[in-house]
């Protein structure tokens, strides 16, 4: 069965996530997309802010995240933009969030490199 579902796809961040020191030190760029899924019957037939979820209140705890906090894996990024997302907008009933790191260390000619997880409320 299809959900309902805001979608923010490829928000781009600077932030200092790896492994390496030399990630930490200089940084990259790290592009971000999440699906919020919820029911937008209500807002969507009343025209009511207060029954839907800000996707601008949404980037902005996003955006905290990528740029202000430090993780070694793309997956702890990831989940830590899950959990609070969630826990901060209680309309929504799961979120899918993929990381995508496109300047990561690895030899080769790639377009990025990511992780994407989905976390339920009551998954």
């Amino acid at each position: 069965m299809k959900k309902d579902k805001i979608i923010m796809s490829n928000m781009a961040f600077f932030g200092y996530h790896g492994v390496l020191k030399e990630e930490n030190a200089i940084g990259q760029k790290f592009f971000v997309d999440a699906k919020l899924y919820m029911d937008t019957k209500d807002a969507g037939q009343t025209d009511d802010m207060n029954k839907g979820v800000s996707y601008a209140e949404v980037y902005d705890v996003i955006k905290v995240i990528v740029e202000e906090k430090q993780f070694d894996l793309i997956e702890a990024l990831a989940e830590n933009i899950a959990s609070e997302v969630l826990a901060k907008f209680v309309l929504l009933e799961g979120i899918e969030v993929t990381i995508k790191k496109p300047e990561a260390p690895v030899a080769g000619i790639f377009d990025y490199f990511g992780v994407e997880i989905y976390r339920g409320r009551h998954a």
